[in-house]
């Protein structure tokens, strides 16, 4: 297990900014291990309200409303949610200060006896964790899946570390999260791919890949990193990063790692004894769409059996891992056409991903609220699949001009300026029997909806509602 160091002190002073889940779960492990603890937040909606009254009663001190900059410069340690942005006015008054602070899975790391597995990436990276821990449930292994993950999957960090150690933890963390760690040190770190998100947080791809990169200045020479090795800027990130490096490709055989030989998912293991290949479950073991979730699924190999599950049991513990929601899931067939409800995909490479993975044609919904990336970058994909294009809410007018000016009259382009039901009504008139409707907005949801589950439930909700 890596070593890892853990501040912590009775009375210390911690400030947690921002009441959301992560913020909440941080407050109350602050409290358990007997801190004095300042919450605070600019919002007092109800949900933040009934949060906020919770902690008072548990013995925190809660401003609402705003933020007492004083208060919190002047606590020992100062926590972060991942929804405060790094040019947040409270953080800039904070850094003109000098005064630092951490992410919530930093602050919970101190104390988590349990090894970790960390899993990030662009894309892909709540199947590999969610698949990576349901492998080493399946073998026996006493895992428990959280952090970023979200969905009601798994709690964040701090509430994992308020409970008893287990075997391994998985947690699933973002590039918000890694920005702010300091020693958080994973016993397994998996980077599933690198590629262009959260332009509306970041002024450049490279600032973005950078906290990433958060990730590989955190390990140590007891690190095992599992790595793509289809994807050259993984590689030159993990570049002399200590540890061990275990590569998976879907294009080429790698030892040690794990690749896709034909159907075969085959993992040759690391360790100072050779070992040679074996096959460990095949591509009809595992009942995800797409190319993209084999490579997610050779990541999940690599980091189950890095994390001490024993191959012999993957194939069987592949085949009863469920799809999970809101990733090309599919919701039904309306009249002859299959509607896949792909609402995670919330970038152009995972949109671009998901055309790839799915048979044609597709009649494509797009939008939401803008991110800032180019969707002139979807048309390679869509070449030969797509059928026809919806776009609708904030980015709607912008993904209109910008698809329909780099695809011209190959792919039918309809802006449609109504709700998100009026959307999938145009997109289901535009599809005939034998196509798919496939929700993947390439944007976030928040111009309609309160996040991504949202509206992937509602899509699957009108489904249901058409179907019957």
């Amino acid at each position: 297990m890596s070593v890892r160091r853990h501040p912590r002190a009775p009375g210390e002073r911690v400030a947690v900014i921002g009441l959301g889940a992560s913020g909440d779960a941080a407050a109350r492990l602050a409290l358990k291990k007997g801190a004095r603890v300042h919450v605070t937040d600019t919002s007092s909606d109800d949900p933040v309200a009934a949060r906020g009254a919770v902690l008072r009663d548990l013995g925190a001190d809660v401003r609402l409303g705003g933020h007492s900059v004083e208060t919190i410069a002047a606590a020992d340690t100062v926590v972060v949610s991942p929804g405060i942005p790094p040019h947040a006015p409270v953080l800039a008054a904070l850094r003109a200060r000098g005064v630092g602070w951490v992410s919530e899975p930093e602050f919970a790391s101190r104390f988590i006896q349990s090894p970790l597995t960390i899993v990030t990436g662009t894309n892909g990276k709540t199947t590999t964790a969610a698949l990576s821990a349901h492998l080493m449930c399946e073998a026996g292994v006493n895992a428990a899946l959280g952090g970023n993950i979200g969905g009601g999957m798994g709690p964040p960090a701090s509430t994992l570390a308020a409970e008893p150690p287990r075997d391994r933890i998985v947690l699933e963390m973002s590039s918000f999260q890694l920005a702010d760690i300091r020693d958080l040190t994973p016993d397994v770190g998996v980077l599933t791919n690198l590629g262009v998100d959260h332009m509306d947080r970041y002024a450049t791809v490279a600032d973005y890949h950078r906290d990433k990169g958060r990730l590989f200045e955190a390990g140590d020479d007891n690190t095992t990193w599992v790595l793509n090795g289809d994807d050259p800027a993984v590689l030159e990130m993990a570049e002399g990063a200590p540890g061990t490096h275990l590569p998976f490709s879907l294009d080429n055989p790698v030892s040690p790692g794990a690749y896709l030989s034909g159907a075969d998912f085959v993992l040759v293991p690391g360790g100072p004894d050779p070992a040679a290949p074996a096959t460990v479950a095949g591509t009809s073991d595992l009942k995800l769409l797409g190319r993209h979730n084999r490579a997610n699924a050779l990541a999940a190999l690599l980091a189950a059996a890095a994390s001490g599950a024993d191959p012999g049991s993957m194939a069987s513990a592949m085949r009863s891992f469920a799809p999970l929601p809101h990733r090309l899931e599919p919701v039904g067939t309306v009249d002859g056409v299959l509607w896949v409800n792909d609402s995670k995909a919330t970038n152009v490479a995972a949109v671009a991903s998901a055309l790839r993975s799915l048979d044609g044609p597709i009649v494509l919904l797009l939008g939401g609220t803008d991110k800032g990336e180019d969707f002139r970058g979807l048309v390679p994909a869509m070449e030969g699949r797509t059928r026809a294009v919806v776009a609708y809410g904030a980015a709607g007018g912008r993904a209109e001009a910008e698809v329909a000016g780099a695809a011209g009259p190959r792919i039918a382009v309809r802006r449609v300026d109504g709700a998100f039901r009026d959307a999938v009504a145009a997109g289901r008139a535009l599809a005939r029997p034998g196509d798919t409707l496939l929700l993947a907005p390439a944007c976030s949801s928040f111009d309609m909806f309160e996040n991504y589950q949202a509206r992937g439930d509602m899509f699957r909700s009108l489904a249901g509602g058409v179907a019957g």
